[in-house]
């Protein structure tokens, strides 16, 4: 193995600039070129490629987003996009492909691995919504931008005697509304994982009120509903002022936290690892504190397991 790529795809995530850092800085190391590809699988398969050196990866490992940026690609998926990909790759002559992203990105790699191109795999996503990892690349610095945000607006709720309804990132996946909640002391937490009665929810509100509570936060992840209609439902069965804040995109930005730091510089030193020792279709994640890697198709099919005690522990602080 000679030389070896790199690219980010689907959404961003705090943390994708370290693993970026570790990927190009490592691989030099042990004497590989590195091409960072821009845009995902679309700049792969329109060769937006750049050979990158120890300076291309200078003062980044404290930024978020992602140096490389990232696109969607429906035209990858297509046999004439795909061949494309394929065709750039024996064009620059790169042996292996490092991939940082979710389950879609997972997907593309994984189609490619199925190709012959050696793949690795590290993910970013800040759904933390992959079974076969304990943690993502970005999950904990989006907890820490809802915990922040929750912060501030208990402050305000707290001065005007409101309840306030934070919608997270999360469709399928309530772990951000989990976490958050837990950690920044919200009153109820709505996740997809589990049915939700808006009568207990309000009941809260009001035993809450009663005994002298001037705010009250309600985290919910988007996929299970409107917030808006939640929030009126709230208000309405409470005579409560009830307000909505969708935190929206600010959770995807910010400056990784040292956790995210250091688990994407641990994943990208792995992933060279594993293309040098031709340890490849594989997907990097961390499962009790260890660095580990497992077969891209098991990864893919391993089910997320929702923290249930996690969930009935928040349940109960926040009587």
């Amino acid at each position: 193995m000679k030389a070896i790529g790199i690219l980010t795809s689907g959404g961003d995530a705090p943390g994708m600039n370290a693993a970026i850092r570790a990927v190009v800085r490592t691989a030099i190391y042990n004497g590989l070129k590195v091409f960072g590809i821009k845009e995902g699988y679309n700049g792969l398969l329109n060769g937006k490629l750049e050979e990158m050196n120890l300076s291309s990866v200078a003062d980044i490992i404290h930024r978020g987003g992602t140096m490389l940026r990232s696109a969607r690609s429906e035209e990858f998926m297509t046999e004439e996009g795909f061949n494309k990909a394929l065709n750039i790759l024996r064009i620059f002559d790169i042996d292996g492909l490092v991939i940082l992203g979710g389950d879609g990105t997972f997907r593309g790699a994984k189609k490619l691995s199925d190709a012959g191109v050696p793949v690795v795999c590290i993910p970013c996503t800040i759904d933390n919504d992959l079974g076969y990892t304990d943690y993502t690349i970005g999950f904990f610095t989006a907890v820490e931008t809802v915990v922040d945000a929750m912060s501030k607006l208990r402050d305000t709720s707290t001065s005007h005697g409101r309840a306030n309804v934070v919608e997270v990132m999360g469709r399928a996946c309530g772990d951000i509304a989990l976490y958050a909640g837990l950690a920044g002391g919200a009153e109820s937490i709505i996740v997809p994982e589990v049915d939700f009665n808006i009568d207990e929810v309000c009941k809260r509100v009001i035993q809450g009120r009663n005994r002298g509570k001037l705010h009250h936060i309600i985290v919910l992840a988007e996929g299970v509903g409107n917030a808006y209609e939640v929030a009126k439902t709230v208000q309405e069965r409470t005579n409560t002022d009830v307000r909505v804040t969708i935190l929206g995109h600010i959770q995807r930005g910010g400056t990784p936290s040292t956790f995210d730091r250091i688990l994407a510089s641990k994943m990208g030193f792995k992933a060279v690892e594993l293309l040098l020792a031709q340890e490849v279709g594989r997907a990097i994640g961390i499962k009790c504190n260890e660095i580990i890697s497992m077969d891209l198709d098991q990864a893919l099919s391993t089910k997320k397991a929702f923290d249930k005690a996690m969930y009935e522990t928040a349940k109960i602080l926040s009587i």
